[in-house]
C-alpha cells in the first residue's frame, strides 16, 4: 500500500512511495502528526541519482525491520535535496557539525519543531566495526527521546545557536579590493596538483568557476602560470573517465586523482558549467581540442537530457540495473565482438580497455596519459554508443529546475558565440521559452517542475541563474527584451531576497517557507554560491543598463561577500570573478545601426564576457548617418567610433 508520498511530483518521493516506511514530504501534516503523536522526526534528504541513497533504501527502507521501528517511534519524511535546496543546506550545516563531515543521503533527528538533534549520512541497516547501524541508531534516539527529552532539546537549542553565531562575520574597512584577488591566486598555486591538475586529492570535482578564474585573471595579467593550471585541469579531466569518452559529457566527480574512475552519475548542473568553461578556454587559447570538448557535452546534453518540449532534465543515474557504473563499463572481449578483431583492437587500445580494467575486470575508457584524443575513433563511436543504450537501460531523473536549465541556457548561449552553430542558440531559445511558460506565472517564479506539477517557489541561486540566463540571450541574439526582463528581475530579486541590515540575499525569498535557520551563503562550493551568481549577473547587468540604485547595492552585495572571502579566498573564486570585472571592467562595445536588421550582421568577434549592446536609430548619433559603427569603451573611456570591429 503506497505511503504519503505517492501524490508527490519527485521521481525520488516516488521511488520510496511503495516503501513500508510510512513516509510523509515535508509540511505541517508530518510535524502537526509528530506533535500530536509526540514522536521525534526522522528526515532523510536525496535525489533521485544518488548511489548510497539507493543502497540505504534498498538496505533499511524497504526492510520490514527497519519500517517497524520508523512507524512506531517517528514520524518519517522524505525530502528531495533538488526540489529544496533551503531544506537541504539548512539541515547539512547541522550535519557538518554533529559529524564533521556531509554528504547524502543525509540522515537527521528532528524535534516537532524542526530543531535538530542528531545528523550524520548513510548508515547500514545493522552495526559494522566502525559504524553504527541503523537499527542501533533508531533505538537509541528512540530511548533518548522518552528518558532524557530535555537534554536533546537544550542540545538542539545550543546547536542552532552556535551556528547563528558562526554566520556573523565582522565588516572589513574595505571589503571588496585586489589584495583577495591576489591571495586567491597564491593559494590556487599553492594547492595546485601540477601532475593531474584541480586542487584537491581524490576526490575530486570539476569546480569550473575556478577555470574560469583562472582564465579571466590569465587574460588579465598575461601570467603564463595562470593558464597552465586551468589547462592542465581541463586536459586531465578531458583525459580522464570522468568525462563520458563514449557518449560524452560529465560525471559528477573522480574517486582518484587522476581523475580516470568517476562517480557515475550526471548531473545538468555540472555539464552546464563544463560547456561553459571549455567554451571560454576555447576563446582564450584558441586550442580546437576545447571546442571539441565543450560541443561533445553540448551534443550530449541535447541528445541525452533534452525533453521533447525542450528543456532539460535533471540528471542521469550513477546505476544501472542495480549496478553502479554498469552502464559505462567495457570489456575487450564485448568491444571485439561488436567492432571485429583488428578495429576492436584499436578501440581498446585507444581508450585504455584491458582484461585487468580498473573495477572488477571491467574498464572505465579514457585517455589518461595518452595524448589528447582529437577524434581519431570517432568513425567507430556511433556503433559503440548504440551498443551501451542497447545493453542496459540509464534511467534519469525527468523534473525540470529552474536554476539547472538557466545555467544551461547560458551556457548554450556562450557556446553558440564561439562556434557558429545555430543549434545551439536554438536549443537556448527553447529551453527559456519552456522556462518563461510553465516555471513562469506573472511575476512569479518556481524552482521545479514535473507532470504538470510546479514545484516550491523559486529561490535564490534560481533568479541568479536565470538573470545570467537573461543576459547570456541578450549578448547572443542582441535583442533588448531580454535585458528589459532582466532589469525587472534584478528588481524583484532584491526586493524578495535582499537582507537590507547585513547585505547580502538570502536563499528564500519572502514567500518562502520559514525553517529554524534562514540561509545565506555565500562559499562556492562544487556550483558557485546564489550570492556570487547574483554578483556575476549584476556587474554584468549595470555595464549594460546603468542604474545608480542598483550599482550602490552591487557595492554593498560585492563587500558583504569580500568579508567572508577574507577567510577563504580561494572558497570564493566565483565572487572574485565579478569583482575583478568590477575593479577592471572587460570592453563594453556600442554597436549603432541605421536599422535593427543590421544587427544580424554584426560579427561576433567580441568575448561572451564583455558587454554587448546596440543602439538605433542613429538619428541619436548625426554624425554617423548612413553607415554603422562600433564603440570599443574601455572603463571610463570610449575610443572614437569606428566602422569594422577588431576586438578579440
Amino acid at each position: 500500500m503506497p505511503n504519503h508520498l505517492a501524490g508527490e511530483a519527485s521521481p525520488y518521493l516516488l521511488e520510496h512511495a511503495e516503501n513500508p516506511v510510512d513516509w510523509y514530504p515535508w509540511g505541517e501534516e508530518a510535524f502537526e502528526k509528530a506533535r500530536r503523536e509526540d514522536k521525534p522526526v526522522f528526515l532523510s534528504i536525496g535525489y533521485s541519482t544518488c548511489h548510497w541513497c539507493r543502497v540505504m533504501a534498498r538496505e533499511s527502507f524497504g526492510d520490514a525491520e527497519v519500517a517497524a521501528l520508523l512507524n512506531e517511534g517517528f514520524v518519517s519524511v522524505k525530502v528531495d535535496r533538488e526540489e529544496r535546496p533551503d531544506l537541504d543546506r539548512v539541515y547539512m550545516e547541522a550535519c557538518r557539525t554533529f559529524s564533521g563531515g556531509a554528504g547524502w543521503p543525509m540522515t537527521l533527528f528532528l524535534t516537532p519543531e524542526g530543531e535538530p538533534v542528531f545528523a550524520g549520512t548513510y548508515f547500514p541497516k545493522a552495526s559494522r566495526p566502525g559504524r553504527m547501524g541503523l537499527l542501533e541508531l533508531l533505538a537509541l534516539v528512540k530511548e533518548k527521546w522518552e528518558k532524557d527529552r530535555s537534554s536533546l532539546r537544550e542540545g538542539a537549542g545550543k546547536l542552532l545557536e552556535r551556528l547563528r553565531e558562526q554566520r556573523k562575520v565582522p565588516p572589513a574597512a574595505k571589503a571588496a579590493d585586489g589584495t583577495l584577488i591576489e591571495n586567491a591566486l597564491w593559494l590556487l598555486l599553492r594547492s595546485f596538483d601540477p601532475n593531474w591538475g584541480g586542487f584537491s586529492e581524490a576526490p575530486k570535482f570539476p569546480m569550473p568557476h575556478l577555470c574560469l578564474f583562472l582564465l579571466q585573471q590569465y587574460e588579465k595579467r598575461g601570467d603564463e602560470r595562470l593558464r597552465r593550471m586551468a589547462e592542465t585541469t581541463l586536459s586531465a579531466m578531458a583525459a580522464g573517465g570522468i568525462q563520458d569518452q563514449i557518449g560524452g559529457g560529465f560525471c559528477r566527480y573522480a574517486t582518484d586523482r587522476a581523475w580516470r574512475i568517476p562517480h557515475f552519475e550526471k548531473m545538468l548542473a555540472d555539464n552546464a558549467l563544463l560547456i561553459l568553461t571549455y567554451a571560454r578556454a576555447f576563446r582564450v587559447t584558441g586550442r580546437p581540442l576545447w571546442l571539441r570538448t565543450a560541443r561533445r557535452t553540448a551534443d550530449w546534453l541535447l541528445r541525452e537530457l533534452r525533453s521533447p518540449q525542450g528543456a532539460f532534465f535533471t540528471a542521469l543515474d550513477a546505476d544501472s540495473e542495480g549496478e553502479e557504473g554498469k552502464h559505462y563499463l567495457f570489456t575487450p572481449a564485448e568491444l571485439m565482438e561488436l567492432l571485429g578483431p583488428e578495429e576492436g583492437a584499436a578501440f581498446c587500445a585507444w581508450y585504455r580497455i584491458t582484461e585487468a580494467g580498473e573495477l572488477e575486470g571491467k574498464s572505465v575508457p579514457n585517455r589518461v596519459g595518452l595524448a589528447p584524443d582529437e577524434g581519431e575513433m570517432d568513425a567507430l563511436l556511433p556503433r559503440v554508443l548504440a551498443y551501451r543504450r542497447r545493453r542496459c537501460p540509464l534511467p534519469a531523473d525527468d523534473k525540470i529546475l529552474l536554476g539547472w536549465n538557466s545555467l544551461a541556457v547560458t551556457a548554450l548561449c556562450t557556446l553558440y558565440r564561439v562556434s557558429r552553430a545555430e543549434k545551439y542558440l536554438d536549443a537556448a531559445r527553447e529551453a527559456q521559452a519552456f522556462l518563461d511558460g510553465n516555471l513562469r506565472e506573472r511575476d512569479r517564479l518556481f524552482a521545479s517542475f514535473r507532470a504538470g506539477k510546479r514545484g516550491a517557489p523559486a529561490f535564490l541561486d534560481d533568479c541568479a541563474a536565470r538573470l545570467l540566463a537573461l543576459l547570456a540571450l541578450q549578448g547572443a541574439t542582441l535583442e533588448g527584451g531580454y535585458l528589459d526582463e532582466a532589469e525587472r528581475l534584478a528588481a524583484r530579486t532584491f526586493a524578495d531576497f535582499w537582507d537590507e541590515a547585513e547585505g547580502g540575499f538570502f536563499l528564500s525569498g519572502r514567500e518562502g517557507e520559514k525553517l529554524v535557520l534562514q540561509p545565506k551563503e555565500s562559499y562556492d562550493g562544487a556550483h558557485p554560491s546564489g550570492n556570487s551568481l547574483m554578483a556575476l549577473a549584476l556587474v554584468r547587468l549595470n555595464a549594460l543598463r546603468p542604474d545608480p540604485e542598483r550599482e550602490e547595492r552591487t557595492a554593498r552585495l560585492l563587500d558583504w561577500l569580500g568579508d567572508r572571502a577574507r577567510m577563504d579566498p580561494a572558497g570564493h573564486a566565483a565572487y572574485l570573478t565579478a569583482l575583478s570585472d568590477l575593479l577592471e571592467p572587460p570592453p563594453r562595445v556600442i554597436a549603432a545601426v541605421e536599422r535593427w536588421e543590421e544587427t544580424s550582421e554584426l560579427p561576433f568577434l567580441v568575448p561572451p564576457e564583455a558587454a554587448l549592446s546596440v543602439t538605433a536609430p542613429t538619428e541619436e548619433y548625426p554624425l554617423l548617418r548612413g553607415r554603422s559603427a562600433y564603440y570599443v569603451c574601455l572603463a571610463d573611456r570610449c575610443l572614437p567610433p569606428s566602422a569594422e570591429l577588431r576586438l578579440k
